[in-house]
């Protein structure tokens, strides 16, 4: 079903409201109707039939409203001039002025109804989408260290789950199951160890490219989370978000630091110019995903968890500097995964893969041996202004001296449970019963080689 937009109670609201630019959003209703349909979008068509039907028609009816509240204003005002001028009165002259007083409030009424409909569509529509995305199937950009593994047939004694709990003391699933249910984990041992190590060097690394270190929070108002594009449920239907009820307040646990990095400037005016055309913020947090391996995929271990570490980059852009900013925020992360020395393919996702605020997005999957598989570690996603619409998150235009809105870009610097996995699968050696520790990560693992 095509789910209603929420709605908060003026009292909680931390945000205003999103401002669209409805005349850009009418010409390319083709374009709009082109990324619903290319998306998959559940309630696709009745989307489709409010764009077609109901916007532009409604979007004529307020100017037509405009005028009509004008020329009620212009008789008031000329009535309530000569009230004051001439001393006119009387009965009729006093019924008068109510009667326009009336159609005032009526038609005031008539165009918040009008401006409500309009509102619930552009909130309900998803980014436009770039046209190098492929339609169906993801396209594989390039490769990473591709000559480094021989076969892509299952390897015997490479799971990592055997790996850090039969061979090594390194994961505790049955603990945690006991404390905390299904797909949670305790890190023990050099597992926890190496959890530091790469939070550290993805750190250390992100701020060698430019971004300011930062600690966000780890829950979010709803409507932050809203507006950032993070809906109860995902593509698939699973649920995404841990709701918190605290009194009037909607609460959510972030599924990822971008919900509360991009927060951090909600409402606010950005000094951006072309000599300073980014604002770089990296983020750790612990981050949750409430329905993690729900439809039974990938439930064993680490690969999808309700609770994780991960090191989120932002960037906050010039609107013509935006997909320049998309390309290097994946050097960078192809970067850090070639140094780590893990084989890994950049993939340029599809339509029918992208959430509702990405206009492009890069996926990048490391070669996971004991999956016998490659897996998704990384993604970075150029979210044009579908966020800072949302937020209200606007720059200076230096030339027009006008407001514009920011151009919002996210990518993954480090999800560590999957790290973990890649490193150990990898680098283990079943003949020795020892795992290699990537020449980046000894300086964090207290010069530890091997382990």
């Amino acid at each position: 079903m095509w789910a209603a937009v929420r709605h908060y109670s003026s009292k909680t609201l931390f945000l205003k409201p999103a401002k669209f630019d409805v005349k850009r959003i009418i010409r390319d209703i083709g374009l709009y109707k082109d990324s619903i349909a290319r998306r998959e979008l559940v309630g696709q068509e009745q989307l489709v039939g409010a764009l077609d039907g109901q916007l532009a028609a409604t979007y004529e009816r307020t100017k037509d409203i405009h005028a009509k509240i004008s020329a009620v204003q212009t008789e008031r005002k000329a009535l309530e001039f000569s009230i004051r001028q001439h001393k006119v009165h009387g009965d009729e002259v006093l019924k008068e002025l109510r009667l326009l007083k009336s159609q005032f409030s009526a038609l005031a009424e008539q165009l918040q109804g009008a401006n409500s409909e309009i509102q619930d569509i552009c909130l309900r529509l998803p980014n436009l989408i770039h046209e190098s995305a492929p339609d169906t199937a993801p396209v594989i950009d390039r490769w990473i260290n591709r000559g480094l593994y021989e076969s892509f047939e299952q390897q015997e004694n490479r799971d990592h789950v055997y790996i850090m709990t039969k061979c090594k003391q390194l994961l505790d699933l049955a603990s945690a199951s006991n404390i905390s249910g299904n797909s949670w984990y305790y890190l023990i041992n050099e597992g926890a160890q190496l959890e530091t190590a790469l939070v550290n060097y993805a750190l250390d690394q992100a701020e060698k490219h430019g971004f300011q270190r930062c600690i966000p929070p780890s829950i979010a108002r709803k409507e932050i989370i809203d507006a950032c594009g993070f809906t109860p449920r995902d593509m698939n239907n699973e649920k995404q978000i841990y709701e918190i009820e605290d009194g009037n307040n909607k609460l959510g646990l972030t599924a990822t630091a971008e919900i509360t990095l991009a927060g951090m400037n909600a409402n606010k005016i950005l000094d951006l110019d072309e000599n300073n055309p980014t604002k770089r913020l990296v983020g750790v947090s612990r981050s949750y995903r409430a329905e993690a391996g729900a439809r039974g995929k990938d439930t064993k271990g680490l690969y999808r968890v309700h609770e994780f570490t991960k090191v989120e980059l932002f960037c906050w852009s010039l609107p013509q500097h935006s997909e320049k900013v998309l390309e290097d925020l994946k050097e960078f992360q192809v970067k850090l995964i070639s140094d780590l020395g893990l084989c890994a393919q950049v993939l340029n996702m599809p339509a029918n893969d992208l959430g509702n605020p990405a206009y492009k997005k890069y996926d990048i999957e490391v070669w996971m041996p004991g999956r016998g598989k490659f897996g998704e570690v990384s993604s970075t996603s150029n979210c044009t202004d579908f966020q800072s619409r949302r937020l209200f998150t606007r720059y200076q235009n230096k030339e027009s001296s006008k407001l514009e809105y920011v151009h919002t870009l996210n990518g993954t610097a480090m999800a560590v449970p999957r790290m973990i996995l890649a490193i150990i699968e990898n680098f283990y050696d079943p003949s020795t019963n020892m795992v290699t520790v990537p020449s980046p990560l000894i300086p964090y693992m207290n010069g530890k080689t091997k382990f």
